[in-house]
């Protein structure tokens, strides 16, 4: 399957892209060719071969999880105008 000049056109209007003729076959070139590697690929007998999630068998190397800061809310809600039970104040702003 190839495209045609006329139908790169008539997407380029469909997009609002304003092509010149040298832009028009440029794209066509460059479409065309995207898509004989696809035909290509098409092509290839992938029987017997396990989909993969990712073609490197990476592992996630995870950290402990541990506190790593003091709990400092007092401190944090000293300079705050309102605090109730360690919970901050503010006005209603939804009603």
């Amino acid at each position: 399957m190839s495209l045609t000049s006329d139908e790169v056109k008539r997407v380029a209007k469909l997009a609002r892209l304003g092509l010149t003729e040298a832009e028009t076959t440029e794209i066509l070139t460059h479409l065309n060719s995207i898509i004989g590697l696809v035909d290509q690929m098409q092509q290839i007998d992938t029987d017997g071969v396990a989909p993969l999630a990712h073609p490197l068998e990476l592992r996630q190397t995870l950290r402990t999880d541990a506190v790593a800061e003091t709990n400092q809310r007092d401190k944090f809600q000293a300079n705050a105008p309102h605090v109730d039970a360690g919970l901050y104040l503010v006005p209603r702003v939804v009603e």
